[in-house]
């Protein structure tokens, strides 16, 4: 039965459990250490196989994406075919929070392959999770509860990371020195153990399937014909082409960003760890309000307008990101336009791509083309600013080139009809 408000608020808990490694551990608190971690005692950067340490990291989130972008239609289409996608959710939960505890023992720099290897294997469990985490939304709403209540689930997120994030940063601001490595660590096993706990209410109360289904004799052959008649009516539907076209190329820009961004930080403006994790924090916070302000102005204008609003902020995101030099207050101005689209895009996407979809008991697999869209403009944006800072050019400049991402989308989804849905 749809709209069935503890199903609603157990597929939320989900969002508060998991966000906290998107934010501790991909987006503040971990890059942060890394960078730290990998500088010897004149503090000068310690390459690793030639690599710069911001490229590596880099390098090793990609390489989690090309790994989720293989396994989560084929994982999917399967889920679809016997009807199990909470135990694949379960899954890729317990492997994601596991190694997110064990980058406890990311020591010293002599440790960097456990934690570059510890980092793919928990983004690969964080976005794998996710895949049929998000798959749940039109199975559980009815479509005028599409936009509330995928905002419903990003602002739980958002209000459980920022939680454990200033438990986290109170941890390491009152840590003495010689402790500081010890608290950081300690902050990477409770980001885990928080993950891990807080599902348990989720798991316990979704449904595994909502139809019965009985498991076919050749279940590998049957998925993969499940995946292709999927893919067939996916770019069958010329609204779902556009937005998927657009989508692409605005998360090209937006993930690779907000990954990037504590690592900006350090790099161009040499900001301390305690101004980066608090500049992330406030992120989270205004992501909180955003997601409540597009969610509201969705309803008056329509998903599109109301993404296309948010693209035009992201344009003036990259620019003054490509142009700022050592001004410390431009970061922050930056950081609080960041927040404000982050969390209201994240949330129409989801429920504006739910919107656009055929009446199907597929909802998995046709996720899991919604995911892979996203995982691959995260790879195509983690090479280009690895390219870049590597390679020459700069962060500054990788940046930029986002911006030209930010534009192609734009004029993309400008081809979507207007509707109040979409």
């Amino acid at each position: 039965m749809k709209n069935n408000p503890k199903i609603i608020n157990a597929w939320s808990m989900y969002d508060w459990a998991n966000s906290v490694y998107s934010l501790v551990i991909s987006s503040a608190i971990f890059p942060v250490f890394f960078m730290e971690t990998m500088k010897d005692s004149s503090k000068q950067e310690i390459l690793i196989y030639g690599l710069r340490p911001e490229a590596a990291i880099n390098l090793s989130l990609a390489i989690s994406f090309v790994f989720v972008i293989i396994l989560s239609p084929i994982l999917s289409s399967i889920a679809d075919v016997i009807g199990n996608k909470l135990k694949f959710m379960k899954l890729f939960c317990y492997v994601g929070s596991l190694s997110c505890m064990m980058l406890f023992f990311f020591i010293n720099s002599q440790h960097v392959l456990l934690a570059l290897v510890l980092n793919i294997i928990s983004s690969i469990g964080f976005w794998g999770s996710l895949v049929f985490y998000n798959s749940y939304l039109p199975d559980i709403v009815t479509e005028d509860k599409l936009d509330s209540v995928s905002a419903k689930g990003f602002i739980t997120g958002y209000i459980g990371s920022v939680l454990l994030l200033a438990i986290c940063l109170t941890l390491i601001l009152t840590a003495s020195k010689e402790n500081l490595s010890l608290t950081t660590r300690f902050c990477f096993l409770i980001t885990g153990i928080w993950w891990f706990a807080f599902a348990q209410y989720s798991f316990r109360r979704l449904p595994n399937s909502f139809v019965e289904k009985q498991i076919p004799k050749h279940i590998i052959k049957t998925s993969f014909s499940e995946l292709n008649s999927v893919r067939k009516q996916l770019f069958s539907i010329p609204k779902l082409k556009i937005f998927l076209g657009s989508f692409f190329f605005y998360s090209f820009g937006m993930q690779t960003i907000f990954l990037m961004a504590a690592v900006f930080g350090e790099k161009i403006l040499g900001l301390p760890t305690n101004k980066l994790i608090l500049t992330i924090l406030l992120i989270q916070i205004e992501a909180i309000l955003g997601a409540w302000i597009f969610s509201k102005l969705s309803v008056k204008i329509g998903n599109r307008n109301t993404i296309l609003l948010g693209i035009i902020v992201w344009i003036v995101v990259c620019y003054l990101g490509y142009i700022i030099q050592k001004q410390e207050w431009l970061f922050y101005v930056i950081a609080a336009m960041v927040g404000l689209v982050m969390g209201g895009i994240q949330a129409l996407s989801r429920s504006t791509y739910s919107k656009l979809l055929p009446k199907t008991e597929d909802t998995t697999t046709f996720f899991s083309f919604y995911d892979i869209f996203e995982k691959f403009a995260l790879l195509c944006g983690l090479i280009t600013y690895f390219c870049f800072t590597q390679f020459g050019g700069g962060m500054q400049v990788a940046v930029l080139s986002m911006g030209f991402a930010f534009v192609i989308s734009f004029f993309i989804l400008l081809k979507l009809k207007t509707t109040q849905t979409s």
